[in-house]
């Protein structure tokens, strides 16, 4: 993936005149323009049913359509990460967890309309309530533009992650940490 490239400057309009320096902003040689290609925040939650398994939702468009994925998303301008990781729930998969706590971070690339974003994914464990009248299962309700299904997984070993399509590296690596915390 390459990073965006300016043939024009967005303020003086100069051509060929933008540069992208040290891997961290775009520069103007014409005017100055500096613009900084800044870290995107994004949370994901890990939530299990009453039988050890963890929810992936399944994707439904690029990046990675088909592939699991923890609910999740961007966190908004303004908002706490805790308060995203319910909001993106709630979007996603219909439910809101009652609790959320963080148990990592973890840099990603996430391309999308041919434009490479690095963020950082921040994972939280979140707990639901109790329904004697609803399985887990039957609580959730997908988010049709962003998820195509879900699917249960039972995740007790390394390997039980490993062998899974999931769809970025920080959620693999998120499942790992979580893993290791629940032995403790």
């Amino acid at each position: 993936m390459e990073e965006m490239q300016f043939i024009y400057c967005p303020t003086c309009g100069a051509r060929d005149s933008v540069t992208y320096k040290d891997n961290r902003h775009w520069v103007c040689s014409a005017c100055g323009f500096n613009l900084y290609n800044n870290v995107a925040a994004s949370v994901a939650t890990i939530l299990q049913d009453n039988r050890q398994r963890v929810l992936f939702v399944v994707r439904e468009k690029e990046p990675r359509k088909g592939f699991l994925a923890l609910p999740g998303g961007f966190v908004d301008p303004d908002e706490r990460a805790e308060d995203a990781a319910v909001r993106e729930c709630r979007e996603e998969i219909g439910v809101s967890p009652e609790k959320v706590e963080f148990i990592a971070s973890y840099p990603n690339t996430y391309e999308y309309g041919h434009v490479v974003y690095k963020t950082c994914d921040m994972f939280f464990t979140g707990t639901l309530a109790e329904d004697a009248e609803k399985t887990f299962a039957e609580k959730l309700i997908p988010q049709r533009e962003e998820v195509a299904g879900f699917a249960l997984e039972a995740i007790r070993t390394p390997e039980d992650i490993e062998k899974l399509p999931i769809a970025f590296p920080s959620a693999v690596q998120a499942l790992h940490r979580w893993l290791e915390l629940k032995k403790h």
